[in-house]
């Protein structure tokens, strides 16, 4: 898995990316067919303060793209919710690519 972290205003410290890492650990947990995850961390300038973090995730699966973001004050909450998003959306898929047919029993006869 190919995991980039990046920042857009803003300096991306090592507590903010093991931070993400540890937060992205969960979704490679209950899928670990993840080829490429890409995380754009963003400090917006707006006047108003809530919902100026912003933090976006762009996942290539196998067959899938997966595109997800999160605005809070805190930039750890948009984070948290960016996860929580994601972890659905993968969840989604995995149960779409699962065979869901089961095979007809043989005659004995």
């Amino acid at each position: 898995m190919n995991l980039t972290i990046s920042g857009h205003h803003l300096e991306v410290t090592p507590a903010l990316r093991s931070y993400v890492t540890a937060k992205l650990d969960r979704i490679t947990r209950h899928f670990d067919q993840l080829v490429d995850v890409k995380v754009l961390l963003t400090v917006e300038n707006q006047k108003e303060k809530d919902r100026r973090q912003r933090a976006e995730c762009n996942i290539h699966v196998k067959g899938s793209d997966m595109f997800a973001e999160s605005s809070h004050e805190d930039l750890y909450a948009a984070v948290d919710d960016l996860v929580d998003k994601l972890d659905r959306q993968v969840g989604k898929h995995k149960d779409k690519v699962k065979d869901h047919h089961h095979e007809a029993p043989k005659r004995l006869m």
